[in-house]
């Protein structure tokens, strides 16, 4: 098993926002550091020959500035002006990543203090394994941590924080936050239709689903919804047909699947449901998938793959075509990643994160029979893990979500 070791000495935590900058001397104005974040500024500076490097081309010195890690910025913003008008400002950072087409990673955990209750988000840099954080979520109410569904547009660079519920009242909310890993900040979107919390999500196409959950009278709502991020409104759609609280979900083949859950003892069995947008109906889910569907899940080139909470924390793969569950060959998930642990993946990896943060990393392989025209594929895992620093030791997970950047 292959480890990354990240000390909290090697690895601070930093602000993904940080524009803090020692100036000498002291008194400098603050319109002076304004004027050196003008685009224009940095066009004047090109065409007077300053270069970002002497001795590259602009767009290959672009090129290589565009990978300094951010926790390097500061110290980057002090090397020249076009470099503060550069590194100075995220917005137009990552604005320009992504003009260039660059697409790596990052997870962003939602987390909450296990003593305190309290919320914040941690975000890991996949590619260089540092630990940042962004602005706190706009919640006027304290609020329980598992209430909330997030879900994310990754290749936009977006997230979005649905419901919850107020903890002191057991209120569930109507909230909905997004956030912009470009412009680094917060917008308070348009409310859902109804207030729910421990509900289904998922992005369909662009468009973010939501369904069931608990009410403000705590029944179980059966209602569904969708909201069209473009224009940022919500409209109703048909009704899942059953009253339920949402374990998990998931996206497949253009659908949402929605599971009510699996509990041990397994007095009763479990529900679960099936939307499918371009018919607006919601069908019953396979009793084969909703009974094995037995942890957190996500979908890899179009398998549903779920870390199993019971199975020695196994990961399984579930077969459509026989609607059975199959263990994926490789060792269990590592025992440093402590329950209870948040799930996503992108492209051939998943990413499990689990209390105090550490991250294990799943790289899927897909294997093939000696004929493949007769035997069908079958898949293994082999398991990383990334040791959070010591500052991040008292949190717990409740969502992971990667976006590029």
């Amino acid at each position: 098993m292959q480890r990354v070791r990240v000390s909290s000495h090697q690895a601070p935590v930093h602000k993904l926002g940080d524009s803090q900058m020692t100036l000498s001397p002291k008194f400098r104005l603050a319109a002076i550091q304004s004027a050196l974040l003008d685009p224009s500024l940095d066009l004047e500076l090109s065409l007077n020959g300053e270069s970002l490097i002497p001795g590259l081309p602009d767009d290959v010195a672009l090129n290589c500035l565009l990978r300094v890690p951010v926790d390097e910025h500061r110290n980057c913003r002090a090397v020249c002006k076009r470099w503060h008008s550069l590194f100075g400002s995220k917005e137009r950072f990552f604005s320009r990543r992504k003009e260039l087409g660059f697409h790596e990673p990052w997870l962003f955990v939602f987390a909450f203090h296990k003593c305190t209750g309290r919320i914040q988000w941690q975000v890991l840099d996949l590619t260089h394994f540092s630990w940042h954080t962004i602005p706190a979520m706009p919640c006027k109410d304290k609020v329980c941590p598992h209430g909330f569904r997030c879900v994310s547009i990754p290749g936009d660079g977006v997230l979005f924080v649905c419901g919850g519920v107020v903890s002191d009242v057991d209120c569930p909310l109507n909230l909905v936050l997004k956030y912009e890993i470009r412009k680094n900040r917060w917008t308070v979107m348009k409310k859902m239709i109804t207030a729910r919390s421990f509900f289904a999500s998922g992005v369909i196409d662009g468009m973010v689903y939501v369904a069931g959950g608990n009410s403000t009278d705590l029944y179980e709502l059966n209602s569904a919804e969708v909201l069209d991020p473009s224009i940022g409104s919500w409209h109703p759609v048909a009704s899942m047909g059953t009253n339920m609280a949402s374990y998990d979900a998931a996206v497949m083949n253009g659908k949402l699947f929605v599971t009510e859950g699996w509990f041990w003892p397994f007095y009763v069995v479990p529900r679960g449901q099936i939307y499918d947008p371009r018919t607006n109906v919601w069908d019953s889910m396979a009793s084969g998938l909703r009974e094995g569907w037995t942890g957190s899940s996500v979908v890899i080139d179009g398998h549903l793959f779920v870390v199993s909470e019971h199975e020695r924390t196994k990961l399984k793969v579930y077969d459509m075509e026989n609607d059975s569950w199959e263990t994926v060959e490789g060792p269990p998930l590592p025992e440093q990643i402590c329950k209870p642990f948040s799930v996503n993946c992108y492209g051939f990896r998943i990413f499990v994160v689990g209390r105090n943060l550490h991250v294990a990393v799943g790289h899927i392989f897909r294997q093939y029979g000696r004929y493949s025209s007769e035997e069908k594929s079958s898949f293994s895992v082999q398991w990383g893990v990334v040791d959070a620093p010591e500052t991040l030791s008292d949190l717990t997970p409740s969502s992971a979500q990667v976006l590029l950047a």
